[in-house]
C-alpha cells in the first residue's frame, strides 16, 4: 500500500476536499499534513521541494502536466508557473510520494502514482 509522505492543503478548497476524499476512500495514510492557510509555503520552499523530486505532476484545469525532473528539470521561472498560484504562495493541494510532488487533484493521476 502506498503513502503519502507530506500534503499540503487547504480548508474549504474543492481540489483539497477531492484529495482527502481519495485518500480516505482508499486508505492511504498521511505521515505529515501542512495546513496552507497556517503555514504559506512561498517560492523558495516551492523550489526546494522540487530539488528533492524526481517527477513533478501538475494539473491545472483539465490539463496535466508531467515534468520528468531528473531526465529534463525547466528552469525555475517555468517551476514556479504551475506551482505558485495567484496569492503567491504554493498551490493546494500538493502531495509528496517518495520522490513524486502531485500538485492539484487529478484521480487518474492518483490512482497511477499512488497504486
Amino acid at each position: 500500500m502506498s503513502k503519502v509522505d507530506w500534503c499540503y492543503h487547504r480548508k474549504n478548497c474543492n481540489s483539497c476536499d477531492k484529495t482527502s476524499a481519495f485518500l480516505d476512500q482508499h486508505g492511504i495514510p498521511v505521515k505529515t499534513q501542512l495546513d496552507a492557510r497556517t503555514t504559506p509555503l512561498v517560492e523558495a520552499d516551492a523550489l526546494q521541494l522540487v530539488d528533492k523530486a524526481n517527477e513533478l505532476y501538475v494539473t491545472r484545469g483539465t490539463k496535466v502536466f508531467h515534468f520528468n525532473l531528473k531526465q529534463e528539470r525547466p528552469d525555475n521561472e517555468t517551476l514556479l508557473g504551475f506551482l505558485i498560484g495567484r496569492s503567491g504562495k504554493l498551490r493546494a493541494p500538493t502531495v509528496q510520494v517518495g520522490k513524486t510532488l502531485i500538485v492539484g487533484f487529478d484521480q487518474s493521476t492518483y490512482e497511477h502514482v499512488l497504486r
